[in-house]
């Protein structure tokens, strides 16, 4: 495994791990001061954060100009961002940390999986073998099973 791979892979691993503590904290976030302003308060953090750690490694807001000249279906990526972060702020406190993240996961990972077997957005193609439908299917059921409570 090349460096650049290994880091990829401990980088997936901590955020990860960082998104299971971001739905429990924005969850409660969210029964605190409201689902929308919490929302709206970890968006602009994270813009505020972006924004200067661009500015530190570039010196220049430059590269935010060129992306608005790249074809709008590749801005989808922000608005499911926000999305993602609007939902982790409303489910928690509904169904539970971990059937909201084995949820997220459930989906994300079923719409991996067509994404590697179509190619869609411009990924290659990867075939869908038995071991993957039935990790998705396992991954299915144990998102289901999350949603139990004694």
């Amino acid at each position: 495994m090349s460096s650049g791979a290994a880091l990829a892979v401990v980088l997936a691993a901590a955020a990860g791990l960082a998104g299971s503590v971001q739905v429990a904290v924005m969850g409660r976030f969210g029964e605190r001061i409201g689902v929308l302003p919490a929302f709206v308060f970890a968006s602009l953090i994270g813009t505020a954060l972006g924004v200067a750690l661009l500015l530190a490694l570039d010196r220049s807001l430059r590269s935010v100009g060129e992306g608005l000249r790249e074809p709008a279906w590749l801005w989808i990526g922000g608005l499911f961002g926000m999305f993602i972060v609007l939902t982790v702020t409303f489910t928690p406190p509904r169904i539970g940390t971990a059937a909201t993240v084995a949820l997220l996961i459930a989906g994300q990972l079923v719409m991996a999986a067509a994404i590697d077997r179509f190619g869609w957005f411009g990924q290659e193609a990867i075939p869908l073998a038995w071991p993957r439908v039935l990790g998705l299917a396992l991954l299915a059921v144990g998102a289901a099973l999350a949603l139990y409570r004694s």
